[in-house]
């Protein structure tokens, strides 16, 4: 029988990641600061995005967002913004932590928000609009992104899936939202075990984050080693905070990961270019339209099909094990009472399958996966 068919298996350079590691370990530095900082620069320097926070994660990073733009514009509780039901719940719990309430957009079909749903979804109470760049596909951001500077609204991009999504135009994912956040998980495009990278489009609000992840401490423990004096031990605890900030562990294996990210995120789009081909003109096997003038990042390679579970079942039994990326949120009992119907989400969550993608797969087996989705589908 044929070996096995993850839909995920991350790649570490394992001997180049040790190296880094243990450089943390020899220094006795493997907290905040040190290849934190030097991971947020490099990243700011290869995105050209103004600031970068580095942080313990991505779900980390969305709450702040909505955290500090809601105090920064003095939103009250019960305001809302405007999102996706077909996203990874951290995204829409986020707004919740802080007595926001999400409103529930419709997608179209690149699986991102729909701008003419969002436009029916604002009210006088409508504060900002979450955008989800779903398996690093920008969707209509630009209209969205329109669509929030017409209106006076904050944009917040979720772009947990976007690390090295470069846009039409040639800006990098994120340059011209209110505050960005990508997700360095382990089994995204640039990998670690888990941390995230908050980037907000002010400094004051990049500075202000940083107490926020000290848990409202103004002076952090690698700042403080750094200073000169009697009293650099001395700080002030300005307000209440998180302990939401990175470590160098995390930023050591970061620093590889992104030194080798472009080069992986191509070798992913010409994995999905297999999976094009293979799948063309495939009956019953619908599509996922991809921005046009956009690099997207490639995260996913997802299809629509119909009987999804038993699909997925059929293709298990063949050694293949695909995933589903997402359920509509409004399926779950917490979100279950939207105020706007969002059948296009509806249905692509039911129908929805990501196919494996992941750089050890070879091209032989993207096609092994796609004949049998083709010969499954087909069976039906």
């Amino acid at each position: 029988m044929d070996d096995p068919i993850h839909l995920f298996v991350p790649t570490f350079r394992v001997d180049e990641v040790l190296e880094a590691v243990r450089e943390c370990l020899e220094k006795g530095w493997t907290g905040l600061g040190y290849k934190t900082v030097e991971f947020e620069e490099k990243w700011r320097a290869h995105t050209r995005l103004p600031h970068a926070h580095f942080l313990s994660s991505a779900s980390a990073g969305l709450h702040l967002a909505l955290k500090l733009l809601k105090e920064e514009r003095g939103w009250e509780d019960g305001d809302e913004v405007v999102t996706t039901p077909l996203t990874f719940v951290s995204t829409n719990h986020a707004i919740l932590y802080e007595g926001l309430r999400p409103v529930f957009a419709d997608v179209d079909e690149s699986l991102c928000l729909d701008p003419a749903s969002v436009e029916e979804c604002l009210s006088p109470r409508t504060r900002a609009v979450m955008f989800v760049g779903l398996g690093g596909n920008p969707g209509r951001y630009a209209e969205v992104r329109a669509l929030c500077a017409r209106r006076g609204l904050a944009l917040v991009l979720d772009a947990a899936h976007m690390a090295g999504t470069w846009m039409d135009g040639g800006s990098h994912a994120g340059a011209d939202a209110d505050v960005s956040v990508f997700s360095y998980q382990a089994v995204k495009n640039l990998p670690t075990a888990d941390s995230g990278m908050i980037c907000f489009a002010e400094k004051r609000l990049d500075d202000e984050v940083r107490k926020w992840t000290w848990l409202g401490i103004n002076k952090d423990t690698y700042t403080r080693t750094l200073s000169a004096g009697t009293y650099k031990w001395m700080y002030d605890v300005e307000h209440l905070g998180f302990k939401y900030h990175g470590n160098s562990i995390m930023a050591a294996m970061g620093l590889v990961a992104l030194k080798y990210m472009e080069d992986d995120n191509a070798q992913r789009r010409s994995l999905c270019a297999v999976y094009d081909e293979a799948l063309a003109g495939a009956a019953g096997v619908g599509g996922v339209a991809m921005a046009p003038g956009c690099t997207p990042s490639r995260h996913l390679y997802q299809v629509l099909v119909e009987g999804r579970d038993q699909v997925m079942t059929a293709l298990n039994a063949r050694g293949i094990y695909p995933g589903v990326h997402y359920r509509d949120n409004t399926v779950y009992r917490m979100y279950k009472d939207a105020p706007f119907p969002c059948p296009r989400a509806r249905r692509a969550s039911e129908r929805v399958i990501s196919l494996p993608l992941h750089l050890r797969l070879s091209q032989g087996e993207v096609r092994r996966v796609a004949a049998a989705l083709r010969e499954v589908v087909a069976g039906r």
